[in-house]
């Protein structure tokens, strides 16, 4: 059993934290859990819907916490959704996004390939939160998972790296970089803006041609500093949302958007733009 200094534990509690994800999950229910329409291997994508749609969760979360609401969101709209919880390390199988983000996106890569199998598409779209974007779009452009994803939608989107809330600059004061890494949050590193895996990321541009993009911010996120952090260059495969150009009366910060009915909105319209309908702009309060 691999034993953590007290420290470490604290600045990794810190880090989730700060990202507005506590380490304790709000469901206390298995991260592979079956709920209704979702996470069913037998479901088989319609003519409306002949997709089916992988949720990917942010740092310090799992794929029922993070994910849920919107996996039944989709489903109820027949969707066949998927999450599972990746890249977790000593915090245990409920405390995700904490390994390298490399590492999180050959798991993504593995249940994106799962995903294609069961439901028997060539493709599959992501919806992701927070680091549930960063780690797609590395996969994407990375990976080469551009040839097995039609769509990408995040929200709370970080493709340039944030300050954590200043974990990062704390992190520099103290010289506990070297201490995240041990203490079971490299990510936390790699979300450093000058980091190397932010670095490779932005090489040539985020984006890859072969998927549509969609990426969704909030003036109010005090997780992804500055929230520009999630604004993808200008292509003719990209569509940039930010959530108060579409509802001025959205106050919600990066937490609340996995659980925003105008970001819910936003997401279905982008899966299935042929369809898409009004947002119907419902007013939320700032909820960090």
């Amino acid at each position: 059993m691999v034993r953590t200094p007290h420290r470490f534990r604290r600045l990794a509690a810190l880090a989730a934290s700060v990202a507005g994800i506590a380490l304790v999950p709000a469901l206390a229910a298995p991260a592979s859990a079956t709920t209704s329409g979702v996470n069913d291997w037998s479901c088989t994508p319609s003519a409306a819907h002949p997709r089916p749609v992988v949720l990917w969760h942010g740092l310090g979360s799992n794929g029922p916490t993070d994910m849920g609401s919107d996996a039944q969101f989709l489903a109820q709209k027949g969707y066949c959704t998927y999450y599972t919880t990746y890249g977790t390390t000593y915090y245990g199988p409920y405390t995700g996004g904490l390994a390298s983000m490399r590492t999180s996106a050959a798991e993504l890569g593995g249940f994106v390939d799962q995903v294609r199998q069961a439901a028997g598409t060539a493709t599959v779209d992501i919806v992701g939160h927070s680091e549930g974007t960063t780690v797609p779009a590395y996969y994407l452009k990375v990976l080469g998972g551009s040839a097995k994803v039609t769509n990408f939608v995040g929200f709370g989107s970080n493709f340039k790296g944030t300050t954590l809330g200043g974990l990062q600059t704390l992190a520099d004061v103290t010289g506990f970089r070297p201490i995240l890494d041990a203490g079971g949050c490299t990510a936390c590193n790699e979300f450093a803006p000058d980091s190397s895996f932010i670095a490779d990321l932005n090489a040539g541009g985020v984006t890859v041609p072969g998927t549509s993009y969609t990426s969704i911010v909030t003036k109010y996120d005090e997780a992804v500093n500055p929230y520009t952090s999630g604004v993808l260059a200008p292509a003719a495969n990209v569509h940039n949302i930010t959530l108060q150009d579409v509802c001025p009366l959205d106050f919600s910060g990066h937490v609340a958007l996995a659980v925003d009915p105008n970001v819910q909105a936003l997401i279905a319209n982008a899966l299935d733009p042929a369809h898409a309908t009004p947002v119907p702009c419902i007013p939320m309060p700032w909820v960090s």
